[in-house]
C-alpha cells in the first residue's frame, strides 16, 4: 500500500511540475531527504523516483517561457568552483577506476542543488523549501522522540535504512539542523494549535537526537541551542522553555546514555573515538603528500591507511566533514568548502543588517537568522560525521542566497528613491 501511495503522489505531481517548475523543488526534496519510498516493502524501494522528478523539472524549465538563471552571487560562484574541483580531484584520484560511482552520486546532488537555486524566486518558493525539509525530517524526529519516550531512552534512534541519514549519528545531526527551521515556521503559522504542534515537534526532535546516543549530536545540540537563544527575538519565553525542557529531557535519559556521553571526557580510552582520530591523521597526512588534489573519492581502504595512517590496521571513514573534504579534495577543496560556509553565513548577516529596518522584510531577517543557527548545528555536529555531501545544508545555502536576492530587489526601489546612482543599484541587486 505504501509503495502505491508514494507512486501515485509522485506521478500525480508531474503535471503540476510542468505548470510550475518550482514544485519540482518540493518533490525532489521530499523524495531525496525523507525517502518515503524507503518506508515501503515492494517495488517503490528501488524505483527511480528522484530521476523521474529531476527529468520532469528540467524539461519543465526548458519548455517554460520564463528564464531561469543561477543567482549572481559569490556563494553561487564558490559552489560552482567546488563542484568543478571535485571533477579535477576525481581525475587525479588514488583509485581513478573506483571513483565513478561516488562522483556520479555527488554530481546528481549538487546538480539538482543548482536547479533548486535557479527555481527559488519568491517567498512562497523559499518557504515551500523550508516546509518540505521540516516535514521530511520532522517525520523521523517526531517518530524518534515518541519512541525514546516509550522506551525510556533504552534503545537508540536510527534513521531510514539505505539513506544519507540511516545511522544513529546521521539522523541525530539532521534533526539538530531542522529544529531552527521549525522555530522559524512558528512565526509563519497563524493558528496557535499549529504553532503548538511545531513547538512540540521541536522538543520531540531534540529528544530523538538525544535518543540516538550520538555524542557529536549532543555537542551540536548544545551549540545550536545557545546560538538559537542568542539570536532569538523572544529570548524570555524561549529561554524559559529551554530551562524547563532541557533538564527534563536529560533526566528522562537512562544511566547508560549518560555513561555514553561521559566518554567524551575519556576519548583516549574509547576505540570509536580513537578510530576517528586515526582517520583524521590519515586525511591530513594524505593532504600533506598531495596538497592540491588530495586522494579523490574512495580513499578509505587498507592500502591508503597503510601509507598515511598512524595505525594502518584501523580503517575508518573520515567521520568529519572537514577531514573528509581535506582527504578527498586536498587543501584547495577544503578552502572552497570552508569559503562556501563562511560566505553563506555572511550572506545571512547581510540580510539581517539590510532588511532589519523594513517591516515588509521582517520575515527575511527571522529566516536568515534561523538558517544561520542551522548552519552552526551542522558545522559543530559535522565535525564528527562524514556528511560533506548531505543535501540539506546545501538546500539551506540555496534558501539563504534566494532570500538575499529577494531583499536586494526589494531594497532597489528605495535606493532609487534616495537618489543613489544606477551603478550602486545594480551592485545592490547583484551582491
Amino acid at each position: 500500500m505504501r509503495d502505491i501511495l508514494v507512486t501515485l503522489i509522485v506521478f500525480a505531481s508531474l503535471p503540476y511540475i510542468f505548470k510550475r517548475p518550482a514544485l519540482g523543488v518540493v518533490m525532489w526534496i521530499w523524495i531525496s531527504v525523507m525517502n518515503p519510498h524507503s518506508q515501503g516493502w515492494g517495488f517503490a524501494r528501488t524505483f527511480p523516483f528522484a530521476a523521474v522528478i529531476a527529468a520532469t523539472t528540467l524539461l519543465a524549465m526548458l519548455l517554460s517561457k520564463e528564464k531561469f538563471r543561477l543567482p549572481q552571487h559569490p556563494v553561487s560562484y564558490i559552489f560552482l568552483c567546488f563542484l568543478g574541483w571535485m571533477s579535477v580531484t576525481a581525475v587525479f584520484a588514488i583509485h581513478p577506476d573506483a571513483v565513478a560511482g561516488q562522483w556520479s552520486k555527488v554530481y546528481k546532488i549538487f546538480g539538482m542543488t543548482l536547479v533548486v537555486m535557479m527555481l527559488l524566486r519568491t517567498r512562497r518558493d523559499i518557504e515551500w523549501l523550508v516546509w518540505t525539509v521540516v516535514v521530511s525530517l520532522g517525520y523521523y524526529g517526531v517518530k524518534g522522540g515518541i519512541f525514546t519516550l516509550r522506551s525510556g531512552g533504552n534503545f537508540r534512534v536510527w534513521g531510514p535504512e539505505g539513506t544519507f541519514i540511516d545511522g544513529n549519528n546521521e539522523i541525530a545531526l539532521a534533526l539538530v539542523v531542522v529544529i531552527p527551521l521549525m522555530y522559524y515556521l512558528t512565526g509563519v503559522v497563524p493558528n496557535r494549535w499549529g504553532r503548538a504542534a511545531l513547538l512540540v515537534s521541536m522538543l520531540l526532535c531534540g529528544l530523538a537526537a538525544l535518543g540516538s546516543y550520538s555524542r557529536g549530536a549532543a555537542l551540536a545540540i548544545g551549540a545550536m541551542t545557545c546560538v538559537l537563544w542568542l539570536k532569538s527575538h523572544n529570548k524570555l519565553p524561549l529561554g524559559m522553555l529551554l530551562l524547563v525542557a532541557a533538564p527534563l529531557m536529560l533526566v528522562a535519559m537512562p544511566a547508560q546514555w549518560h555513561e555514553r556521553i561521559d566518554t567524551i571526557n575519556d576519548y583516549e580510552e574509547d576505540t570509536s573515538a580513537m578510530g576517528r582520530i586515526n582517520a583524521w591523521h590519515m586525511a591530513f597526512n594524505l593532504a600533506a603528500d598531495r596538497p592540491l588534489v588530495g586522494g579523490g573519492f574512495e580513499i578509505y581502504d587498507a592500502g591508503v591507511f597503510e601509507r598515511y595512517a598512524p595505525n594502518p590496521s584501523d580503517v575508518h571513514a573520515a567521520h568529519s566533514i572537514y577531514f573528509q573534504v581535506l582527504g578527498e579534495h586536498g587543501w584547495v577543496g577544503l578552502i572552497l568548502y570552508l569559503a562556501l560556509g563562511v560566505m553563506t553565513w555572511r550572506t545571512g548577516g547581510w540580510i539581517v543588517s539590510h532588511a532589519g529596518a523594513s517591516r515588509e522584510l521582517e520575515w527575511t531577517v527571522r529566516l536568515a537568522t534561523m538558517l544561520q543557527v542551522s548552519l552552526v548545528g551542522f558545522a559543530v555536529g559535522g565535525a564528527f560525521l562524514s556528511l560533506a555531501y548531505f543535501d540539506v545544508p546545501y538546500f539551506i545555502m540555496a534558501a539563504m542566497v534566494a532570500t538575499r536576492m529577494l531583499v536586494a530587489r526589494a531594497l532597489a526601489p528605495d535606493a532609487a528613491a534616495s537618489g543613489a546612482p544606477p551603478g550602486a543599484r545594480v551592485l545592490a541587486g547583484a551582491r
